[in-house]
């Protein structure tokens, strides 16, 4: 059995093979952030093609936490019937599905949200967000808001759960340094940064319990001046793994990062291109043991192949490939191991901004062609 499609376990879960998607925003929802048919179909999809994890887009746990036009949510119980749908259809295909559970912070939407976006702290400077330090009661309101989800994945049937601490979303924000400029007990040390993700990893746990699968996606770094670094990165993991968590997943960037976003730009034309966080995740599994996926910049089956049998994680994620491509883990799997066919150009996010949802705008002219 090649390596990339052994069988592996992620607490409670059995997974078929080593591939994750990782979470993608697609556009798709309802307005109110429920699970429509066109998402389930979307995922149903990505379980036809192989893929062993699935991990859906980043779903809002509170009102004033999103982020984007027609969201995923998982903020009130009226949303589980869709999201419980969305599962067992899923699970029908023969996959197994996790919900990332996210709050966007500081670059929630107030046009969606009708509130004002709550971070760490208010940051001063042309091109910052405009947020809400936030308060004592914001941290119970928040920790509770992600333990509340969990609870409604868990309900909802679901595989799991992900925490979003990565990208400049909240649990991120209050990582950084660059948004995290607080001097109390949220704020200074990485323990202290860490604080609120912990709280939200032990409420979550309290609501499901030791035997269901509870992920944590973060920065490798935040490639920003005075951000998060991968030193602080591999603390952060050891404080998780003491915590209990059962994978995390390694990802990197933030909206201010340049090109260095979390989905770059630019063509990987040869295999020493690929992998944006190889390094990181080198150091990773030198110190930590918990379980680790790998997101970013991977395109080729080689690549792919490379990071398990060396040891660099124990996962390989994969987002924009799967867009152009949701069957590639099986071609892959049959033999068929030629590169993705992703040119990374994030045309397919113009469709998903326009409110058509997301799919691959090339792959669609050759249809039409």
């Amino acid at each position: 059995m090649p390596i990339l499609f052994e069988t592996t376990t992620i607490n409670s879960m059995s997974l078929t093979n080593r591939f994750v998607r990782s979470a993608t925003w697609e556009g798709m929802a309802e307005q109110d952030g429920s699970c429509p048919r066109k998402l389930t179909d979307l995922m149903v999809r990505l379980a036809k093609g192989g893929v062993g994890l699935i991990i859906t887009s980043h779903a809002f746990v509170s009102r004033e936490g999103q982020s984007g036009l027609r969201q995923l949510g998982i903020y009130s119980d009226e949303l589980v019937p869709g999201l419980a749908a969305a599962a067992k259809a899923v699970q029908n295909a023969g996959g197994k599905i996790a919900v990332q559970l996210a709050h966007a912070g500081c670059h929630a939407d107030p046009d969606l949200t009708g509130q004002m976006p709550l971070g760490p702290s208010s940051i001063k400077g042309e091109g910052m967000p405009n947020c809400r330090e936030m308060t004592g009661d914001d941290f119970r309101m928040v920790a509770e808001a992600f333990g509340k989800a969990a609870a409604r994945a868990q309900e909802a049937g679901f595989d799991g759960v992900q925490i979003h601490a990565a990208h400049g979303f909240l649990l991120s924000e209050f990582l950084s340094p660059f948004y995290n400029k607080r001097n109390d007990q949220y704020g200074g040390s990485v323990e202290k940064r860490a604080k609120l993700l912990l709280e939200v990893v032990h409420k979550i746990r309290d609501k499901v319990g030791d035997r269901f699968p509870v992920m944590v996606k973060i920065n490798s770094e935040d490639f920003v001046t005075g951000g998060l670094n991968v030193e602080e990165m591999l603390e952060v993991a050891s404080i998780l793994e003491s915590a209990g968590v059962d994978a995390v997943e390694l990802s990197g960037g933030t909206r201010y990062s340049g090109d260095y976003i979390p989905v770059r730009l630019g063509r990987l034309d040869t295999e020493n291109m690929e992998g944006y966080y190889l390094e990181a995740a080198r150091k990773f599994k030198e110190r930590v043991r918990v379980p680790l996926m790998l997101v970013g910049g991977i395109r080729s089956y080689a690549v792919a192949e490379r990071i398990i049998k060396k040891g660099i994680a124990d996962y390989v994620s994969l987002s924009r490939p799967l867009i152009r491509e949701p069957d590639l883990v099986n071609r892959w799997r049959s033999g068929d191991t030629d590169k993705a066919r992703c040119l990374s150009d994030n045309l397919c996010f113009e469709p998903a901004r326009a409110g058509e949802g997301l799919y691959c705008v090339v792959e669609k002219r050759l249809e039409r062609a």
